[in-house]
C-alpha cells in the first residue's frame, strides 16, 4: 500500500485517573511529530534561499528551503497561489505517495495504492518523468513503462476506460523518483515549466531564462521604483523580469491555464477560488519606473523592443558601448548578464571594465551575474553561488555607495564592549543565505504585502539575457 505524505499528524493525548475516583479527566495533549508542508517548489540550483523568502513574502505558510526548492504549504489554494505569482520557482509539486520500491513489481503495486480516478479519466492524457535506479531499476524507460501500466489498469478497471499518453502536452504530469529501496510519486501543478511566461519570441545568442533573471533583480537589493539599466541588456529578460516584478505584474497571468486546471478533480470549488486570485492580481498591477538599456547589438536591442512589447512594458533603447553606460540622475539600479561562457566570446578587456561600470554607478544598487571566479579589484557586498545551466556562476551585489556609509556609520555608532577583542582572522567562508528576504516586496497580492512583516526589508548550454 502507497503511503500518503503530509497529512496532518493525530495529537496525542493522555488519560490521568484521580486517586480514589472512577472518572478519567483528560490532561494536557503531547503534540505529536509536527506535520510537514504539502508542496515542493523546485528552484534552480542555487537560488533556493531567495525563493525561499518570495514565498514567505506572498504569504504562503511555512516555506522551507532544502536542496533543489522550497516546501512550502497545505491547502491546494497555496498550490495555486505559487504557480500564479512565484518568479523564481520553476515548477509545483505534492508528493502523492512515497513506498519501499525494490523491483519492478513493488513499483507497480505501489503506484497502484492511489486513486487516480481523482485525477485521471479515459478523455484526459498523462505523462511520466522518471529518474533514478536502484539494484534491480536500472532504467528510467522502465520505470516510466511500469508506472503507466499500474495506472492504465487501475482506470481499465474501474471506468472501463483508459488514458492516452502525451509526451508533449499532458493533463497530467507526473514525476517518479527512485531512491535505493524507496519510489516517489510527485504531482505536478505547473503544467508547462513557470520560467514560460509567453512573452519571448525572440532570443539572443545566449538567453537567459527568466527564473534565473528574476533571482538576479531580487538578489539585487533595486526597490523597485526607481529607474533600473541594463548596459548589456540583449533580448532584455533581466529588464522585463525587473519591469513585471516593480508592477505587480502575477507571472502567471499571461498563461491561459495551469497543470492542475485540467485534472478530474479540479471542481467548481477550485475555479471560484483560481477565479478569485486571478482578480486579485490583477488589482494590484500598477506602473512600472523607467527601465533603460543599452546593447552594441542593433538585432539584440530589436529582440528587446519586440519581447518588452509582448509583456506590455515600455523600454528606452539605445546602441552603445559598455565604457559609454552613464547613471540616470536619482538614484536607481544596475542589473547586467555580462558575455562569457562557450556561445558568447569575451572580451579581455571585459573585466576592467565591468569594474569601471561599477564605479560609475557607486551611487546605484547593482548586482551582475559571472562565472564562478571571474576577477574583479571590487569586492562584492554579497555573493551567491549559482547555475545559469551547466556553468558554475555567482549572483554578485555591490550596494549603493551611500546605503554602504551609512551602514558603517551605524555600526562605529554603537558602543564597543570593554573586553578585548580576539585577534583572530576573520573566516572567509562565504556568508550563508538564509530565509531573509532579499529586497522590498512591490510586486505581491495583498496577502503578501500584508505578511511582508515576517521578513527584513533589505532590499533584494550558457545564457545571456
Amino acid at each position: 500500500m502507497s503511503e500518503r505524505v503530509g497529512a496532518p499528524e493525530q495529537t496525542n493525548f493522555s488519560l490521568a485517573i484521580a486517586p480514589g475516583s472512577p472518572n478519567r479527566r483528560l490532561v494536557s495533549p503531547r503534540p505529536g511529530p509536527a506535520p510537514q508542508p504539502r508542496f515542493f517548489a523546485t528552484a534552480a540550483k542555487g537560488t533556493e534561499s531567495l525563493l525561499e523568502s518570495e514565498l514567505m513574502e506572498l504569504g504562503l505558510p511555512e516555506p522551507r528551503a532544502a536542496r533543489g526548492g522550497v516546501y512550502f504549504g497545505r491547502r491546494p489554494a497555496d498550490a495555486y497561489r505559487a504557480c500564479l505569482w512565484s518568479r523564481i520557482a520553476l515548477r509545483v509539486h505534492e508528493q502523492l505517495a512515497s513506498f519501499p520500491c525494490r523491483d519492478g513489481d513493488d513499483l507497480y503495486a505501489g503506484v497502484s495504492g492511489v486513486d487516480w480516478s481523482r485525477y485521471l479519466d479515459g478523455e484526459r492524457t498523462l505523462a511520466i518523468r522518471a529518474t533514478g535506479r536502484n539494484e534491480h531499476l536500472t532504467h528510467t524507460h522502465f520505470i516510466a513503462l511500469r508506472t503507466k501500466d499500474a495506472i492504465v489498469d487501475q482506470l481499465r478497471a474501474r471506468r472501463g476506460s483508459r488514458p492516452n499518453v502525451d509526451r508533449d502536452d499532458p493533463d497530467l504530469l507526473l514525476f517518479v523518483r527512485v531512491h535505493g529501496d524507496r519510489a516517489t510519486l510527485s504531482l505536478d501543478y505547473s503544467g508547462a515549466s513557470l520560467h514560460a511566461r509567453g512573452f519571448r519570441a525572440e532570443e539572443g545568442a545566449a538567453p537567459l531564462r527568466e527564473t534565473l533573471a528574476a533571482a538576479l533583480v531580487r538578489f539585487s537589493g533595486w526597490d523597485g521604483c526607481s529607474p533600473l539599466v541594463d548596459p548589456m541588456c540583449g533580448s532584455g529578460m533581466l529588464l522585463i523580469e525587473a519591469g513585471l516584478w516593480a508592477a505587480r505584474r502575477a507571472p502567471g497571468l499571461s498563461r491561459p491555464r495551469f497543470g492542475f486546471e485540467r485534472w478530474s478533480s479540479f471542481d467548481d470549488d477550485a475555479r471560484r477560488t483560481v477565479a478569485d486570485l486571478r482578480g486579485e492580481a490583477r488589482a494590484c498591477a500598477r506602473p512600472a519606473p523607467p527601465l533603460l538599456g543599452s546593447d552594441t547589438d542593433v538585432r539584440a536591442l530589436e529582440q528587446c523592443r519586440a519581447n518588452a512589447a509582448r509583456a506590455g512594458l515600455a523600454v528606452t533603447l539605445e546602441q552603445r558601448a559598455l565604457g559609454e553606460a552613464t547613471p540616470p540622475g536619482g538614484g536607481g539600479g544596475l542589473v547586467t548578464n555580462p558575455p562569457y561562457g562557450e556561445r558568447l566570446a569575451r572580451s579581455e578587456h571585459l573585466p576592467r571594465d565591468l569594474d569601471a561600470l561599477l564605479e560609475r554607478f557607486a551611487g546605484q544598487q547593482r548586482a551582475l551575474i559571472v562565472p564562478r571566479g571571474f576577477p574583479s579589484r571590487l569586492r562584492a557586498s554579497r555573493s551567491l553561488a549559482v547555475y545559469n545551466g551547466p556553468i558554475e556562476c555567482e549572483l554578485r551585489r555591490h550596494d549603493a555607495l551611500g546605503q554602504r556609509s551609512r551602514a558603517i556609520e551605524s555600526r562605529s555608532e554603537k558602543p564597543r564592549s570593554e573586553k578585548p577583542r580576539s585577534e583572530k582572522p576573520r573566516s572567509e567562508k562565504p556568508r550563508s543565505e538564509g530565509p531573509r528576504s532579499e529586497g522590498p516586496n512591490p510586486a505581491g497580492p495583498p496577502a503578501a504585502r500584508r505578511l511582508s512583516f515576517r521578513s527584513k526589508k533589505e532590499p533584494g548550454s550558457p545564457q545571456r539575457g
